[in-house]
């Protein structure tokens, strides 16, 4: 395999939830322009149709399925349909996810709880329940699951969001050794800081930028950075590598093996 037929995407035909905004988009975008066609996931109509569009204009196919991640029942008549449009899904990006508010255990109620579990956890379980069996028929399939650095170090607050999140590295690990006899492999991306509109919306810029004093590299990120991260773990040049937990976060979490 050359390098470069193992960085190319042509061919593939990647799913990314929550692929309306942010970190999402961005992996969609990217994937795009590397010759994959894409499955766009988004509870926001607006912003999923918008994302693709702009990967129609790139000249690759692109639908867009609006609901919660967490309605499984919705998430697996979307696998159904993806697979019966584009004819397999080789790639998917458990992307989708809510922040934590920087929330104290004092203030996460029952309700709140469960919703950030049944995003960040059960819906990206049972999407990848109903995806496998495609991947395993084929023996082949990349499985990308987001995760956060805090899921690595802990912090002082949203301990709800770092439980999620944790659980998607730990399932990480358990489906790598799980679906490896079938050439599946499974990795997660633990981002830091990350500039997004909904980052924006709920901390503000001030607050970045003070967070950014504390990064070793002095910044936080751009959506598309993780991309690259992602989208290397989605092609060929990442074939040896199941199992891990890739962090880009300009140094702000260093641990050890």
């Amino acid at each position: 395999m050359t390098e470069r037929t193992a960085a190319n995407l042509a061919g593939r035909v990647a799913l990314v939830t929550g692929g309306g905004a942010g970190m999402g988009q961005a992996h969609a975008i990217l994937m795009a322009e590397r010759g994959a066609d894409i499955v766009v996931q988004d509870v926001n109509r607006d912003t999923a149709e918008a994302t693709v569009t702009e990967i129609r204009g790139k000249g690759r196919k692109a639908r867009a399925f609006v609901h919660d991640i967490a309605d499984i029942a919705a998430t697996r008549a979307m696998v159904k349909a993806a697979e019966g449009e584009f004819g397999h899904i080789d790639i998917v990006v458990n992307n989708a996810g809510i922040g934590g508010g920087r929330k104290k255990i004092e203030d996460i109620d029952e309700a709140l709880f469960h919703k950030m579990l049944n995003i960040h956890l059960t819906g990206h379980f049972f999407l990848t329940q109903a995806v496998v069996p495609g991947m395993k028929a084929r023996r082949m399939g990349k499985i990308i699951n987001i995760a956060s650095r805090w899921a690595m170090t802990g912090a002082d607050n949203s301990s709800h969001y770092i439980a999620a999140k944790g659980a998607l590295v730990a399932i990480t690990k358990a489906w790598a050794h799980e679906f490896a006899p079938w050439n599946i492999h499974v990795n997660a991306v633990a981002p830091g800081g990350v500039w997004t509109d909904m980052v924006l919306k709920s901390a503000g810029e001030a607050f970045i930028r003070e967070e950014e004093k504390k990064v070793p590299l002095k910044r936080w990120a751009q959506p598309v950075e993780y991309a690259y991260a992602v989208a290397f773990l989605a092609s060929g040049e990442s074939d040896f590598i199941t199992g891990q937990v890739l962090s880009p976060n300009g140094g702000a979490s260093i641990v050890g093996i």
